[in-house]
């Protein structure tokens, strides 16, 4: 199950897919920042300056198979500007 914040929100490296906490020890961390969109102000620490992030929220279904589960998925990029902590990711409203 991924990692959540108390609104229910997954933030994903969106080029790779593992969750944000899941990098090896050499990797360097960096404070980062999520703005806009469903996960607004939510802080986040990334190794290697992912360019997206996906961030995940689960959504409730009625008569679904056993196991299904379905979220609502939002892209955040990479703020190419800012290049000190914390690092900026944008909602981009128009990705699928």
């Amino acid at each position: 199950m991924d990692d959540m914040d108390a609104r229910g929100i997954a933030v994903r490296d969106g080029t790779d897919g593992r969750t944000v906490g899941d990098r090896t020890a050499g990797e360097r961390w960096e404070a980062a920042v999520l703005c806009g969109g469903p996960a607004d102000g939510v802080r986040v620490r990334v190794a290697g300056r992912p360019g997206v992030l996906q961030v995940s929220r689960p959504c409730r279904v009625e008569d679904a198979p056993e196991g299904m589960r379905i979220a609502a998925l939002h892209i955040y990029r990479r703020d190419l500007k800012v290049k000190t902590e914390p690092l900026r990711y944008g909602f981009d409203g128009v990705s699928p």
